[in-house]
């Protein structure tokens, strides 16, 4: 059996928790390896950047739930705040 790929965003690291929730269902897996880095990047950043781990949990469930119907994104998120010009100075 091979190593199980899965992608990563463009600024934030795949964390354990998601990684765990991701190889749970291989379709789901599937759907996320197939989503932009961008993509990947918001759903990664949707989730980590709560201060409860409640509500990372619950965020965790719903992105579960979001790819399953196609989404490509979280809903109604702005997008994720340290793609913008003044946040780039903390990730060079």
């Amino acid at each position: 059996m091979g190593k199980t790929i899965i992608a990563e965003g463009v600024l934030h690291k795949l964390p354990d928790d998601m990684i765990k929730a991701l190889k749970a269902k291989t379709a789901i897996l599937e759907r996320w390896n197939k989503l932009t880095p961008i993509q990947r990047n918001e759903w990664i950043c949707w989730v980590t950047i709560v201060k409860k781990t409640e509500t990372r949990t619950e965020h965790i469930q719903r992105m579960i739930e979001e790819l399953s119907e196609g989404k490509r994104q979280p809903c109604c998120w702005p997008g994720c705040p340290h793609r913008r010009p003044s946040a780039q100075k903390w990730f060079k």
